[in-house]
C-alpha cells in the first residue's frame, strides 16, 4: 500500500493487495535511473551465458534452464528493474519456451488455490474498511485505552495487531496512521518528541508483528503454503499456522510493549486531549450502521469456518463464498473491489508458484542446495536458524512475497536433505520475512510512519535491530519448545 502525507495530515493511500517492500525499496529508485536500462541489458546478458553455459555434472539441462530463468527472475524482484507482477509473467513466458514446463501447466498454476484465497481475503478486507466497521473499532478500543501514556502505549500496539490477523496489516497501517497522526497534532508533540516516537513506533510494530499471526495480514504465508503444497502436497491449514504462530506474536507484543515503554520512560504519564479527540472522530462516524453490523458477522462466521472446516472445505472456496454472500447483500460494490484490490498481485503469486514448483520437480532446487551449502547435514534447530536469519535480513531490502518466492524451493530442498518436517522449514522461513522493522524501505508501515516526521530511518534502525534478533531467538525457541507439541517436528 503506497501512502504519502498530504499537508494537512491526512494520509493518501493507493491500495495494494501485499504490502511488501517492493515499492519502498531503495533498489526501486533503478526505475527512474540511468542505471534501469544496464542493469536489464545484463540480467539478460546473465540468463543468457547461463543457459548456453555447458550443464554441471548432477544437474538437468531442464534444471539448467529452471535455474537461468530463477537468476533472471531473482535479479529483476531485487532490483525492482521491472515490477514484480511483470517479472512473474516472464517467467510464465519462459518456462514453456525453454521447455521447462508445458504452457498448459504453467498457467493451470494460476488456478492455485492459494491464489483465490489471496483475491477473497483482498476483497473481505475491502467490506471491512469501506463499510466504516474498522475504523469504528479503532477508535472505540483507542479511546479505551487512552487513560494513561502505558495505556496508550499498549493500545495503539496491540490494537493494530489484532486487526491484522483478520485483514492486510498494510491496510490497517493505512487506517490507523491519520487517527494517530492527529492525535500527535492535537498534542502538539513536534518532531523529536519521544511520546510521538512511540505512538508511531507503537501502530508500526503492532501492524507488522500482527501480520504474522494469520493468512489475512499478508499474503507471503498463503504464497508459502501454496508452493508447499505444489511441491510436496503436503500443506499447513488456517487454524494449524495460527497456533504456530500466535505465541509468538504474543511474545514479540511483549518485548515491543517493554521496549516502548523503556524509550518513553521520562515522557509524562498522561496526555490530555486525546480523550476529547477520540470522543469527537467517534461522534462524527454517527451510529453503527447495518452494513457494518452485517459485515462484522459475515468476518466472524468466514474466520470461524477457515478455523474449523477449512481443511475439509479449502480456505479459497470459504473465502470466494464469503464475497458471494457480500455481493449478494449488497455489502460491497465492484466498483469500490476494482479500487481497492490490486489484481496485479495474482499475476505476481501464479508466476512465484509455478517458478517454486519447477524448480524442485527439476531437481534445481536441490542441485543449489548443494551447491550453496555443500552435503554436510544441519540439525533441525541450526536449520531453523538459518532460515529465520536469511527471512529476516532479506525481507529488509525486497518484498516479503519475493522472499518467499526465491527461497521456499530452496528451503523445502534443506529440510528433505537434512530430515526435517517440510512445514517447520515452511513456518521458519515465511514467518520471519513478514517480521522487517528496521528499514523505512521495508515495509508501508514502516514508511509513512517515518513519513510523519516523529519517526526517523535512525530510530527504525536502532529498534529494528533489537526486534529482529529477539523474533529470531524466539523462532528458534519455539522450533525447539513449542512447535513439536502441536506436530511441527525438527
Amino acid at each position: 500500500m503506497s501512502q504519502a502525507v498530504e499537508p494537512k495530515g491526512q494520509i493518501k493511500a493507493d491500495s495494494t493487495a501485499e504490502g511488501s517492500s517492493s515499492q519502498f525499496a531503495l533498489p526501486s529508485h533503478l526505475l527512474k535511473s540511468k542505471l534501469r536500462p544496464w542493469v536489464i541489458i545484463g540480467t539478460f546478458i546473465l540468463f543468457a551465458l547461463i543457459i548456453i553455459a555447458p550443464t554441471p555434472d548432477g544437474l538437468s539441462r531442464v534444471g539448467q534452464n529452471a535455474i537461468a530463468i530463477f537468476v533472471l527472475c531473482l535479479i529483476f524482484w531485487v532490483s525492482n528493474a521491472i515490477p514484480l507482477m511483470i517479472t512473474s509473467m516472464l517467467a510464465i513466458i519462459l518456462l514453456p519456451l525453454l521447455n521447462v514446463m508445458e504452457a498448459k501447466a504453467a498457467y493451470a498454476l494460476f488456478g492455485n488455490q492459494a491464489v483465490f484465497f489471496i483475491l477473497g481475503a483482498f476483497i473481505l478486507a475491502s467490506a471491512v474498511m469501506q463499510s466504516g466497521l474498522s475504523l469504528r473499532i479503532a477508535l472505540r478500543l483507542l479511546q479505551y485505552f487512552q487513560a494513561t501514556r502505558q495505556r496508550l502505549l499498549f493500545g495503539l500496539l496491540v490494537l493494530p495487531a489484532g486487526l491484522s490477523m483478520v485483514m492486510s496489516e498494510h491496510a490497517v497501517a493505512a487506517m490507523m496512521f491519520p487517527v494517530v497522526l492527529e492525535m500527535c497534532v492535537v498534542l502538539k508533540f513536534e518532531p523529536g518528541n519521544r511520546s510521538a516516537l512511540t505512538m508511531m513506533l507503537a501502530m508500526t510494530w503492532g501492524c507488522i508483528i500482527g501480520g504474522i499471526g494469520t493468512f489475512l495480514g499478508g499474503a507471503r504465508a498463503v504464497l508459502a503454503v501454496g508452493i508447499l503444497e505444489e511441491t510436496t502436497g503436503i500443506s499447513i491449514g488456517f487454524l494449524e499456522w495460527a497456533l504456530a504462530a500466535i505465541p509468538i506474536v504474543i511474545l514479540m507484543l511483549g518485548v515491543a510493549y517493554l521496549l516502548l515503554l523503556f524509550i518513553s520512560r521520562h515522557e509524562p504519564k498522561t496526555f490530555s486531549g486525546a480523550r476529547e479527540l477520540l470522543q469527537q472522530k467517534l461522534t462524527n462516524l454517527g451510529k453503527r450502521t447495518r452494513r457494518e453490523t452485517y459485515v462484522g458477522l459475515l468476518m466472524i462466521i468466514t474466520i470461524l469456518a477457515w478455523a474449523t472446516v477449512g481443511h475439509y472445505f479449502g480456505l479459497a472456496n470459504i473465502a470466494l463464498a464469503a464475497v458471494v454472500v457480500a455481493f449478494i447483500f449488497k455489502l460491497l460494490s465492484w466498483k469500490q473491489v476494482e479500487k481497492d484490490v490490486n489484481w496485479g498481485i495474482i499475476l505476481m503469486y501464479g508466476g512465484a508458484i509455478a517458478l517454486g514448483f519447477t524448480l524442485d520437480q527439476s531437481g534445481a532446487a536441490s542441485w543449489l542446495t548443494q551447491l550453496i551449502l555443500g552435503d554436510g547435514v544441519m540439525t533441525g534447530i541450526f536449520l531453523v536458524f538459518i532460515l529465520a536469519v536469511i527471512g529476516t535480513v532479506l525481507t529488509e531490502g525486497i518484498s516479503n512475497s519475493a522472499v518467499v518466492a526465491l527461497m521456499m524451493p530452496i528451503a523445502i530442498a534443506l529440510a528433505a536433505q537434512n530430515g526435517v518436517d517440510v512445514r517447520t522449514a515452511t513456518l521458519a522461513l515465511a514467518i520471519p520475512s513478514g517480521l522487517a522493522f528496521m528499514l523505512p524501505i521495508s515495509t508501508p508501515a514502516t514508511a509513512i510512519a517515518v513519513s510523519s516526521k516523529y519517526v526517523t530511518a535512525r530510530n527504525t534502525m536502532s529498534t529494528g535491530i533489537i526486534l529482529n534478533s529477539v523474533a529470531i531467538g524466539l523462532f528458534v525457541l519455539a522450533a525447539l519448545l513449542y512447535w513439536p507439541s502441536i506436530g511441527f517436528t525438527v
